[in-house]
């Protein structure tokens, strides 16, 4: 038996072994994190009907399209199964505090942190998540439906940016034709949802294209303060939300949108490069992620301003690498 075929077996057996299941992923998810958390409680409930599945964490009005996640009082829960998706370590964890769960499944593409399942997938060459559960769903006896199709579908989308970026595999458009091929599902459509802007989310993206500051290392750089935001009408989650429109500004090897959350009071920055590793820079900052798309929060602006100096110097690194 082929060692991914002997994973599938496990995780089957230990989701079998468990009649409640709560289903976690982390703090501001995205759409791959949502879509793999909803689409796995949705198929181990299609599965098997009497188990108790949960998906839990704070809601995103935007991502609402992806499905409802579940408000469950977890401290009645007395002997569940935890399963992990999309996130390395406990203190991005989104929601399970109340839980004192038996045993953890993981699935993840990012690189190993803390979290070790007890049955532990964990493979950062996958485009994503949803990629590690579409596998897992049509190689095993998980059943799946339309949205639990649509919603794989559109987090594979997501996390590769329309299969652009360095995490596409030939992998993963195998996955998607047997996706597409299994289901078949009108996959136009989900991009409007991914994808559709209003004139004032374009207008605050001309703001950021306008402002970012750009070092000689091809480092950019801006901090968009409460005023902005208001200026704009816009979220302070619409800054993460343009990151990877600059995935191909030729200027740019790396770049950092930060942004404080009045709600929460905290900084939050989103990172993306072109070339440095920057996810072991964000590590020494209580952040972390892929090699090429990190971020981090923090109380103290000061300590962006370090992080920032941190990648600029990572990129002169790279640039000196790269023309010896």
């Amino acid at each position: 038996m082929s060692i991914i075929k002997e994973l599938y077996k496990k995780i089957l057996k230990i989701i079998k072994d468990y009649d409640e299941i709560v289903i976690v992923r982390h703090i501001s998810p995205d759409p791959d994190a949502i879509a793999s958390q909803i689409a796995l409680r949705d198929s181990i409930k299609l599965t098997f009907p009497n188990k108790k599945v949960y998906a839990v964490g704070a809601g995103v009005h935007k991502f609402k399209y992806l499905g409802s996640l579940d408000k469950v009082n977890l401290s009645e829960l007395k002997n569940a199964l935890l399963i992990v998706l999309d996130v390395p370590n406990f203190a991005r964890l989104d929601g399970v505090e109340e839980l004192e769960y038996q045993a953890i499944l993981k699935i993840d593409h990012h690189p190993a942190e803390d979290i070790i399942g007890d049955v532990d997938w964990t493979d950062d060459a996958k485009s994503s998540t949803c990629e590690m559960i579409a596998n897992l769903i049509m190689d095993t006896k998980l059943e799946m439906d339309q949205k639990i199709a649509e919603n794989l579908y559109t987090g594979m989308v997501f996390d590769s940016d329309r299969f652009l970026l360095q995490n596409t595999s030939t992998q993963t458009f195998k996955t998607v034709y047997d996706l597409l091929e299994s289901s078949k599902i009108n996959f136009i459509p989900l991009y409007d949802n991914l994808y559709e802007r209003s004139i004032v989310e374009e207008k605050f993206r001309a703001y950021l294209v306008n402002n970012i500051k750009i070092s000689e290392n091809k480092f950019g750089y801006i901090f968009v303060d409460a005023d902005v935001l208001k200026k704009y009408g816009v979220e302070s989650t619409i800054v993460s939300n343009q990151v990877n429109n600059f995935y191909f500004i030729k200027e740019l090897i790396c770049w950092m949108f930060v942004v404080f959350d009045e709600r929460n009071g905290i900084y939050k920055a989103n990172i993306r490069s072109r070339g440095p590793v920057i996810n072991e820079i964000a590590s020494k900052y209580n952040g972390g992620g892929h090699k090429f798309a990190s971020g981090c929060r923090n109380e103290d602006y000061k300590i962006m301003e370090k992080l920032a100096q941190d990648l600029d110097d990572a990129c002169k690194e790279y640039i000196m690498k790269e023309n010896n």
